[in-house]
């Protein structure tokens, strides 16, 4: 629930007090090549620590609020850390950690261990890099079963080659709510050089978007593109697509910082959805901008 006696003055707004603003979606981490593997050389810009102190004035200068910390790490030790950063900067407004949702009969056990925690509100597997049918097995619908009686969000992070069974997902647990990650990966890149359409894509999102317990980030679009020479209107024709089928109610803003560095600076990748707001009205834009996360996380 948005809590309004922590609203802002916007000056902008003609010093009206205004919705939170959230940057949904953003991580750190302490970096090791043990445990961050999916960093490859491509990505080296990113084999360092990021913590609250690098992140704090980036929000600042956008104008955020405070965020949501998303795990990246498959690690029960980094969920109980993300949950210390946020009990040591309020900024961090909740955390979406890992909880083994497969490990059955425990998984219950565990997520009222990791409930406990007032600023956990969510729970993610890293999906997209699981074989295909990996969410249709029954241990881990078993634990997203078990996500509702915790009051736990469950992220999806996915390739929009997994849209269908996503669908199957979330269809199968109605009064779940998720919210899929990064507007589900498009290729962006195969859809700008032609060789692939978007229509897949479209038909994907607006399938999840007719279930009415689904959400959307939109974040990560940058990296599933060119790391370079983009400009925001590259991924207006996706926005458009989102926010017709979604609707500002069930979208948000996400950074997917620090990964969305590799494609340009905070300011530069926020300002995608930042801009594309300013042609919505004034209460749709306070949604996508902080009011959407702030009612579904329960900030």
């Amino acid at each position: 629930m948005l809590r309004v006696e922590r609203g802002r003055r916007d000056a902008g707004a003609g010093g009206v007090t205004v919705a939170l603003r959230i940057d949904a979606h953003q991580h750190f981490w302490r970096y090791g090549p043990e445990t961050h593997g999916w960093i490859d050389d491509s990505m080296a810009a990113l084999k360092r620590d990021f913590q609250p102190a690098d992140l704090e004035p980036l929000l600042r200068a956008g104008g955020f609020d405070g965020c949501v910390a998303v795990q990246a790490q498959q690690d029960a030790a980094e969920t109980a850390w993300l949950l210390s950063l946020a009990d040591a900067h309020p900024f961090v407004r909740g955390v979406v950690g890992w909880v083994d949702l497969r490990r059955s009969p425990e998984v219950e056990g565990e997520l009222e261990r990791a409930a406990a925690h007032p600023s956990l509100r969510g729970v993610r597997h890293v999906v997209q890099s699981e074989p295909d049918g990996f969410m249709a097995g029954a241990a881990f619908r078993r634990g997203i079963a078990a996500l509702e009686r915790f009051g736990l969000a469950y992220d999806v992070l996915i390739y929009e080659r997994q849209l269908a069974e996503t669908v199957e997902l979330v269809r199968a647990f109605p009064r779940q709510r998720f919210v899929v990650d990064h507007i589900a990966k498009p290729d962006i890149r195969a859809h700008r050089a032609g060789t692939a359409t978007m229509d897949a894509w479209r038909a994907g999102m607006r399938a999840l978007a007719a279930c009415d317990n689904v959400w959307c980030k939109l974040s990560g679009m940058v990296t599933e593109g060119e790391w370079s020479g983009w400009s925001p209107g590259d991924f207006e024709p996706y926005l458009d697509v989102v926010l017709d089928a979604f609707g500002p109610g069930r979208c948000m803003i996400g950074s997917d910082w620090p990964v969305c560095t590799l494609a340009g600076s905070y300011g530069d990748v926020t300002g995608i959805v930042t801009a594309y707001a300013g042609r919505l009205s004034a209460s749709e834009r306070e949604q996508v901008l902080g009011g959407t996360a702030a009612r579904f996380y329960g900030l």
